[in-house]
């Protein structure tokens, strides 16, 4: 009975028994999460639309007319059938693709390599500073440069013959594959500077630690170059080889300024060919339709790649 009687009181004194109030509601902050990530995107999504796909949708349209710049026919897709029965556009492909190997084994292999050996050296900042600089010149200044050093009578067939190997001079810019693989050796160059400074970034990451304890495992040389270092510079080399990628399958200026893609047509890429059929022969649907096939290669390859190493990179996780 004194027990009831405690109870009593005590619930008397404390006042009725009241729920817990409940947190918030999870549904409404995901909401207002999504409506921050949306307002902070739309900017960007925004200029995205403006200034890549709304003129990609305007030049897949016009690819579909038959237009001079002065007048314009609905042909549909006849400028398609043109295009890929045309046997200039398939040396066009061939060499655009010979472009993306160059510059993805060259610029891309001798730039890692070259801030993996200049990293750790005492002299590696004067070694980096002699690549580097290409990277600063422009485009029209190493075609410049270069053009004076493959002409006919330019320096690399005067120090052939001044060394009594005048057997090996060539028209280095007048015979196709030849002139393309020079051109390629010209990007690399211009571009190894790049990569180098992009896998240097990625080198400064790696935890010393990781190197340190390899060391004392054992691993040297190329076992630590291909087993530590490579494995570690992953997420970097993703970002050098897709825009090599990307930037291989738009050359232009270093090919319109050295051959304007001759002799004829011979070492046109696929961004040659099309300046040449818009501006040159005022074949604007033409052009038109050579863009839209530049641009979905371009986005094909990024894809496929970066699809690719999403699938390492879960696979490696499991």
């Amino acid at each position: 009975m004194d027990v009831l009687t405690t109870a009593d009181e005590a619930a008397s004194r404390t006042g009725p028994h009241r729920p817990e109030p409940l947190g918030p509601d999870p549904r409404s902050a995901r909401f207002r999460a999504a409506t921050w990530v949306g307002a902070f995107l739309a900017p960007a999504v925004a200029l995205i639309l403006l200034l890549l796909v709304v003129p990609f949708l305007i030049t897949a349209w016009r690819s579909l007319f038959d237009d001079n710049g002065i007048t314009a026919r609905f042909v549909g897709l006849s400028n398609y059938t043109a295009l890929f029965t045309d046997p200039d556009f398939g040396r066009s492909l061939l060499n655009t693709v010979l472009w993306v190997v160059g510059t993805l084994v060259l610029p891309v292999l001798l730039g890692l390599l070259l801030a993996v050996l200049t990293h750790s050296m005492r002299w590696g900042a004067v070694a980096r500073t002699a690549v580097v600089i290409p990277y600063a010149l422009s485009g029209s200044a190493t075609a410049l440069l270069w053009t004076y050093l493959l002409r006919s009578d330019g320096a690399v067939n005067q120090t052939l013959g001044a060394v009594g190997l005048g057997g090996w001079q060539q028209e280095w810019l007048l015979h196709w594959p030849l002139n393309t693989l020079v051109m390629i050796v010209a990007t690399t160059w211009q571009a190894t500077g790049a990569s180098l400074i992009l896998f240097l970034i990625g080198l400064q990451t790696i935890p010393s630690d990781t190197i340190e304890a390899a060391r004392l495992d054992g691993a040297r040389g190329l076992q630590l170059f291909l087993r530590v270092i490579v494995p570690q510079l992953r997420p970097m080399t993703v970002v050098v080889v897709g825009m090599s990628i990307v930037n291989s399958l738009k050359t232009f200026d270093i090919v319109w300024l050295l051959t304007q893609g001759g002799p004829g047509t011979a070492s046109e890429t696929l961004a040659l060919t099309m300046y040449r059929q818009t501006f040159t022969l005022n074949r604007y649907g033409y052009g038109a339709a050579v863009s839209v096939v530049l641009t979905v290669v371009v986005i094909a390859a990024s894809w496929l790649y970066l699809r690719q190493q999403v699938r390492q990179r879960s696979g490696d996780a499991v």
